[in-house]
């Protein structure tokens, strides 16, 4: 098996297991009574490792190979997925969340950095494509399989299942992770944090990159509440999620095509504005069917976001900082990620869900007017 193949089988594997444990946290919560403030919380304990770590582990991976850092991902995932399995209780949710945190943090970086080192820059549109298709697989059959096992196994069985995917990544890795390249100690310069931040155009980046994540985090755990708020099964707000998921496999299958014909500035305004559309309709939907296809909406217009701020971030990078400069990225997104579940989640508490939507609909407009500026910028 080639490495870029083994490396996305692995993606797929972590993946499944993180966003379907996601999903069955938030449910899982609302099940013990959790409020729209609780859920904000989980969502920012999720954020805080990746937030705190993040950019240590793309340094670590540039040292050290992504190997190791892979292993210890996929073993944190595991154990978070049995947490609520072995202490079911509110209180214990928030442990698995910082530990699926801490294994994001470790094990996308990883990731994402090994793909762009796989790949020549002119492969990088389509090796970093086939990672966020792959991703946007584990989106659609993580939240399928956490809503349908709840419904039909109970929460229990649904933790298992998630473990034991992880627990795979983990075989795999221990078996076959040799043929991943190592790392390089003593490659490139040092102060790469400072000079990669030194480009007005990696600080643009940052800042679209951080409003796409929020976007799709706090769509990924509000719709949730809103679901169940309306009366939706859990079996009915996966399948809406992974209506998402599914509109952004499609969008990201044509990402190659997209960036050669328009710059990926303009292909990231054009995605902002169909996203802020999509959130202003939501509070909208009074049905399992039109929420899904909202959600199928909103997907093709933020889902082509993550991999082309992942391809623009590589891209600036320095010389043996690769994985830094990803790292960053990863840092920023989750400040925001951190503060904005809590921001909203004392707004949808105060004054309903309403506001939550509408809010991010003005954060995706603003992240077109950003988006355009950089288009102009370039020509």
């Amino acid at each position: 098996m080639k490495p870029i193949y083994f490396v996305l089988s692995l993606a797929f594997l972590y993946f499944t297991s993180l966003l379907g444990g996601r999903l069955l946290l938030t449910l899982y919560a609302l099940q013990l009574g959790a409020q729209a403030f609780a859920i904000g919380s989980l969502a920012a304990t999720f954020s805080a490792f990746p937030m705190l770590l993040a950019w240590l582990a793309g340094r670590l991976t540039d040292r050290f190979g992504a190997r190791w850092p892979l292993i210890f991902g996929a073993a944190c995932c595991a154990c978070a997925m049995l947490i609520p399995y072995l202490v079911p209780r509110l209180s214990t949710l928030y442990l698995a969340a910082a530990l699926l945190g801490l294994s994001f943090s470790f094990y996308t970086v990883a990731v994402q950095n090994l793909v762009g080192v796989l790949g020549k820059e002119q492969e990088h549109a389509h090796n970093f494509s086939n990672l966020a298709m792959v991703v946007a697989i584990a989106n659609f059959l993580g939240p399928m399989i956490s809503g349908f096992s709840i419904d039909h196994m109970g929460v229990g069985s649904a933790c298992l299942n998630f473990t034991l995917l992880s627990l795979i990544a983990v075989l795999m890795l221990v078996l076959r992770g040799g043929i991943l390249p190592g790392g390089k100690p003593h490659s490139g310069q040092a102060g790469g944090f400072k000079e990669i931040l030194a480009d007005p155009n990696v600080r643009r980046i940052l800042v679209t990159s951080s409003l796409v994540q929020l976007g799709i985090d706090l769509f990924q755990f509000y719709l949730p509440v809103y679901g169940h708020e309306i009366g939706l099964s859990a079996s009915s707000i996966g399948v809406a999620l992974a209506m998402f998921a599914a509109a952004s496999f499609a969008v990201r299958a044509a990402i190659p095509r997209l960036v050669a014909r328009l710059p990926e500035e303009a292909v990231l305004s054009y995605a902002f504005c169909i996203a802020a559309a999509s959130f202003v309709l939501i509070p909208f939907c009074s049905n399992a069917v039109v929420l899904s296809l909202v959600a199928f909406l909103l997907g093709l217009g933020i889902g082509c976001g993550p991999p082309i701020t992942m391809m623009q971030m590589y891209s600036q990078s320095l010389a043996g900082h690769s994985g830094e400069a990803l790292g960053l990225r990863f840092t920023v997104n989750h400040i925001v990620r951190v503060i904005g579940p809590l921001v909203f989640g004392l707004v949808g508490s105060a004054f309903g869900l309403s506001p939550v939507f509408l809010g991010n609909a003005l954060m995706m407009a603003g992240g077109g007017l950003i988006s355009r500026r950089g288009t102009r910028s370039r020509q």
